[in-house]
C-alpha cells in the first residue's frame, strides 16, 4: 500500500518544497491533476508545470488528465518525464490507441472513472492498463467529502481484475482504511495533507491505510 500527496492542495509558490514535506511524511508518488476548464469546471496545471517538477523530486509523478482531447496533451506530458498518465473514457474517442500512445511513450498507463462510471467500462480495456484511478468525489475540485458508495465500486473492480487500484477523494486517515479493506492499493490525499504539516499529515494517512491492509 502506497500514498501520495494531490498537488492541487499544495503551495503552487512552493511546490517542490510541498512535494518534499510530503515524501518525508513517506509518500511514494506525486499526484499531479491537469484540468481545462472543459472536462470539468475548473482550470489548473499542464505540462510545463510538471516539466518542472519532475527534476526536483525523486518521486514518481502520476498525471490526472481531466481534459478534453488528452492526446494532444499527453506527448508534452511524456516529454517532461512523468512515469504514469491517466486519462477519463469519457474524454477520449479511441481509448485503446490513447493508452498505447501512453505506453508507447514509457509511462504506465492508467484509467480514471467518475463516481458513477461503471468499472464494467474497463472490460475491453484490461489487457492495456497499468492501474486504474477510482474518483471517490466529482472531479475538479480538492476538499469534498468522500463518496461511500466507492468502497462496493472497488469490490467489483477487484472481482474483474488485479491491477493496482488507486482511489483519489476525500482520503484522509479515517477513510483510508475503508478503501484499503476494499482493496485499493494506492491513496492519493489532497487537502488532507495540506491542510497542516505535510509530513505529519501524510504519515498519518499512510499508517492508517497500512493498519487496514495488514488487519
Amino acid at each position: 500500500m502506497v500514498g501520495g500527496p494531490s498537488i492541487l492542495a499544495a503551495d503552487f509558490a512552493n511546490l517542490a518544497e510541498d512535494v518534499r514535506r510530503a515524501r518525508d511524511g513517506g509518500a511514494g508518488f506525486v499526484h499531479f491533476d491537469a484540468m481545462d476548464n472543459h472536462y470539468v469546471p475548473n482550470l489548473s496545471i499542464g505540462p510545463l508545470v510538471a516539466a518542472s517538477l519532475v527534476p526536483r523530486t525523486d518521486l514518481p509523478v502520476d498525471v490526472h488528465l481531466m481534459v478534453d482531447n488528452p492526446d494532444n496533451l499527453i506527448p508534452m506530458f511524456l516529454d517532461a518525464g512523468v512515469a504514469s498518465i491517466s486519462v477519463h473514457p469519457e474524454a477520449v474517442t479511441h481509448l485503446h490507441r490513447v493508452l498505447g500512445m501512453i505506453r508507447a511513450g514509457g509511462a504506465e498507463a492508467g484509467v480514471a472513472l467518475n463516481p458513477t462510471t461503471p468499472p464494467e467500462t474497463l472490460e475491453w480495456a484490461l489487457p492495456y492498463l497499468d492501474y486504474v484511478l477510482l474518483l471517490s468525489v466529482n472531479p475538479g475540485f480538492g476538499g469534498q467529502t468522500f463518496i461511500p458508495e466507492t468502497t462496493e465500486k472497488i469490490r467489483r473492480l477487484r472481482e474483474m481484475t488485479d491491477l493496482p487500484i488507486a482511489v483519489d477523494g476525500g482520503i484522509n486517515a479515517q477513510t483510508a482504511p475503508l478503501v484499503v479493506e476494499a482493496g485499493a492499493r494506492a491513496l492519493v490525499a489532497g487537502s488532507a495533507v495540506y491542510k497542516g504539516d505535510p509530513a505529519t499529515e501524510m504519515r498519518k494517512i499512510i499508517e492508517s491505510g497500512r493498519r487496514a491492509a495488514e488487519g
